[in-house]
Formats: C-alpha cells, sequence, structure tokens
C-alpha cells in the first residue's frame, strides 16, 4: 500500500531536505527577510527548500502537509521583491485555493486573492551623461534642459482577469566603469635576436661614425716638449769594495 504522508526521516531535494526542514527554511528565511528582500543569498535557500518541496509533492501528492507547505512558501515567496518572486507567490496562492480549499490555509488565503498586487523593483538603468558648461571656443553654449527621466509604471489599477496587479518600484541610475584597457606584452628577445658582432664604429654628435682603434692598446710614452722639462737620470748608487787582510 501506498504511503499517503511522507515520513520525517525521508529526504528530498539537491540539499535533502525533509519536510520539517522544508518548513524550517521557509520560517527563518521569511524572518530574515524582515518586510520586503532582494538578498540572493536568502533567495538561494528559499530557492533550495523549493526544490525538495516539488519532490515531496511529486513523491506524496495526497500528503495533507502540503497545505501548511504551500502557505510558508507562498508567504515567503511574497516578501521577495524580484519578478519571478512574486511569480512564485502568485502560483502557490492558487495552488492552496485549488488543491485545499477546505484547509485552513484555503481559508485564510482567500482574502489574499482579492487585490493581490505583486512587488518588485525595475531594472537598474546608466545615469545620462553630463551636459559640459563651456565650449571648446570660450562661448557658453545656449542652455540645454535636462533629460527628464522616463515616467515609472504605475501600478495597473484593473488588470487582466485572472492577473495581479503589479506595481514596479523605481531604482536609482548607476555610473557605467569603462573598460580597463589590456596592457601591451613586452616582446621577448630570445639568444638568436642579439647581434653577433658589434659596429665597427660609434656614431658622434653629428651623425657620422668614428672608427674604433686597431692594434693592442699599448699606452705611448710621451714625447719631451722641451730639454728642461726632460727628467734628469737617477745616479747611479756607489758600491764600495772592502778587502780582508
Amino acid at each position: 500500500m501506498m504511503k499517503v504522508s511522507a515520513p520525517g526521516d525521508e529526504y528530498f531535494g539537491r540539499l535533502k531536505l525533509s519536510y520539517l526542514g522544508i518548513n524550517n527554511t521557509f520560517r527563518d528565511e521569511s524572518i530574515r527577510a524582515g518586510a520586503y528582500t532582494t538578498d540572493s543569498h536568502i533567495i538561494s535557500q528559499v530557492d533550495f527548500a523549493e526544490d525538495a518541496l516539488r519532490g515531496w509533492a511529486n513523491r506524496y501528492p495526497k500528503d495533507p502537509q502540503l497545505a501548511r507547505s504551500y502557505f510558508l512558501a507562498y508567504a515567503m515567496y511574497r516578501k521577495v521583491w524580484t519578478q519571478p518572486g512574486q511569480t512564485k507567490a502568485w502560483q502557490y496562492l492558487h495552488i492552496i485555493e485549488q488543491r485545499f480549499p477546505s484547509s485552513y490555509y484555503g481559508k485564510l488565503i482567500k482574502k489574499d486573492l482579492i487585490g493581490f498586487t505583486e512587488h518588485y523593483f525595475m531594472e537598474p538603468q546608466p545615469c545620462p551623461s553630463p551636459v559640459p558648461t563651456q565650449s571648446p571656443g570660450g562661448r557658453r553654449p545656449p542652455p540645454t534642459p535636462s533629460p527628464s527621466p522616463s515616467p515609472l509604471p504605475a501600478a495597473t489599477p484593473s488588470p487582466a482577469p485572472g492577473q495581479p496587479i503589479v506595481e514596479v518600484l523605481p531604482v536609482p541610475c548607476y555610473t557605467p566603469i569603462p573598460p580597463t584597457p589590456s596592457p601591451t606584452p613586452i616582446p621577448t628577445i630570445g639568444p638568436s635576436a642579439l647581434p653577433t658582432a658589434l659596429p665597427s664604429g660609434l656614431p658622434t654628435a653629428h651623425g657620422s661614425p668614428v672608427p674604433l682603434p686597431t692594434g693592442l692598446l699599448t699606452p705611448t710614452p710621451l714625447r719631451s716638449v722641451h730639454p728642461s722639462l726632460t727628467p734628469s737620470p737617477a745616479p747611479t748608487p756607489l758600491r764600495l769594495s772592502i778587502r780582508k787582510r
């Protein structure tokens, strides 16, 4: 006989959560979210719990405990102010209405079906470029009207039948960061690229090469310019001979 309710020691989803772990994740993250959130860490934890909830519902579709978990998922995604999060909240609201209309949670969400409003932020846009205050020629250009911001989409007062009211919230613009140019690689010189012989001359200030001296690099003695400038030879020391008697 097929079990109707999931046991407490059976786990579902990528994180292997039990049905108690699924409910605790929805409750804890709903407290962390506060009134609303766009925190990616909170959203990722809730998405893991939702993945486990789908695995649980596929294996035990008639489990009466699913009504509570669906309501916790709806209450959590209602605080996720992104377009995917609001869409999931709207879907869970209708799952509870269709599958568990006579349950406590089915009666609890009836007031939410009337006037349900999706809240999410619009995509940020780059800020407009500043207008120069003075032209290069020194003349002040005529005043240019500042660009008016695009009208913000307001809440739809009369949505299509079966669709919720949508309110898109504005966000401040951002300044684009210019791309950083990649550094030019320095070419490396291999041993084969070095010259095999030195040039025969060095360039002078006028650009003409001067030949290098050839032969032995032996210093040449200076020639005497004047006889008086010629150094006199050193005196020869006297040698005394002593004869022994």
